[in-house]
C-alpha cells in the first residue's frame, strides 16, 4: 500500500555493501524501511523524477516527508520519495543539541515498538523537537522530554501526593511508606518534584546543574528501565554528559 506520511529517523544501519536499513517512527506508527544501493552513488534516483534520496536524511530525529510503500505484512517496507519536513537550523549546528538527538533517538529506539498508529504521540515528539531547534535555554529540554513522554506511553507518575517522602519507581506513585527497592527520597526526591509542574515554554524555572541534572536523568532512565521491557542504558548517555559539565 502507498502511503504519503510524515516521519521521525531513529536509526540507520548499513546493511551489505550498498544498501541501508531505516528505522521511522511515522504518522502510521514504526515502520522500517530498506533502501537499496543507497551507498552505490553519492544519490539514488527514485521511481520519481522530482527527488532523489540521499543519505543525510537519514540522521537521527530528521523530520521528513515520505512516499513510501508499506507491506503490513512484516517485512521491510521501502521508500519511493523523501523531502525534509522542518529543516532544524540551531540543532544541525549546535553540539548539545546534536548531543540530545543522538541521546533521544536511541531512548525512542528502545521505547517505540508498537507499529500501531498514534496520532497523539508523533504530534508531541515533532513538536517537541521544533521547540528545541528554536529555543537556546534547553539545557534542561531532554529531562522535560523524557518525563512528559512516559505520560503518552502510560507510565507517566501520579502526582496527587507530591507532599508524600517517597517516590515508588516501580509503582509510579509517591508514598509515605517507604518502598522495599526502587525509591527516591531526600534530596533526590526534591529535585525530581522540581520536573513536575514545568513545560517547555516555562523550562528557565528549573534551577539546574550539571550535577543535579545528572542525578535527575538517572532516575528518569531508571524508572523508564522499570516500565518497558528491554529498556537499556543509551550508548551516548556518556556523550551526553560530558557535554554539559
Amino acid at each position: 500500500m502507498i502511503v504519503k506520511t510524515k516521519a521521525i529517523v531513529l536509526t540507520s544501519i548499513k546493511y551489505g555493501d550498498t544498501d541501508l536499513i531505516v528505522k521511522c517512527y511515522t504518522e502510521e506508527g514504526l515502520k522500517t524501511y530498506l533502501i537499496k544501493r543507497i551507498f552505490k552513488s553519492k544519490t539514488k534516483r527514485t521511481s520519481s523524477t522530482s527527488g532523489k534520496i540521499n543519505i543525510a536524511y537519514f540522521q537521527p530525529l530528521t523530520l521528513l516527508n515520505l512516499t513510501a510503500n508499506h507491506n503490513n505484512k512484516g517485512n521491510l517496507n521501502s521508500i519511493r520519495e523523501v523531502s525534509i519536513s522542518y529543516l532544524y537550523q540551531s540543532v544541525a549546528t549546535d553540539i548539545l543539541k546534536q548531543s540530545v538527538a543522538l541521546f533521544l533517538a536511541e531512548v525512542l529506539s528502545f521505547t517505540l515498538k508498537e507499529e500501531e498508529k498514534n496520532e497523539i504521540l508523533f504530534q508531541y515528539i515533532e513538536t517537541s523537537l521544533i521547540w528545541l531547534d528554536n529555543h537556546s535555554n534547553t539545557a534542561n529540554f531532554h529531562l522535560l522530554f523524557l518525563l512528559h513522554l512516559s505520560k503518552y506511553l502510560g507510565f507517566y507518575p501520579e502526582t496527587k501526593d507530591l507532599n508524600y517522602h517517597y517516590f515508588d519507581l516501580s509503582e509510579g506513585i509517591f508514598t509515605n511508606n517507604k518502598p522495599l527497592t526502587d525509591y527516591v527520597t531526600g534530596d533526590k526526591l526534591i529535585l525530581y518534584k522540581s520536573l513536575f509542574g514545568i513545560n517547555f515554554d516555562t523550562i528557565e524555572q528549573l534551577r539546574l546543574n550539571a550535577k543535579t541534572r545528572i542525578i535527575l536523568l538517572e532516575i528518569l532512565l531508571n524508572y523508564y528501565k522499570l516500565h518497558i521491557p528491554g529498556f537499556k542504558t543509551p550508548r551516548s548517555l556518556n556523550v551526553l554528559k560530558n557535554v554539559f559539565e
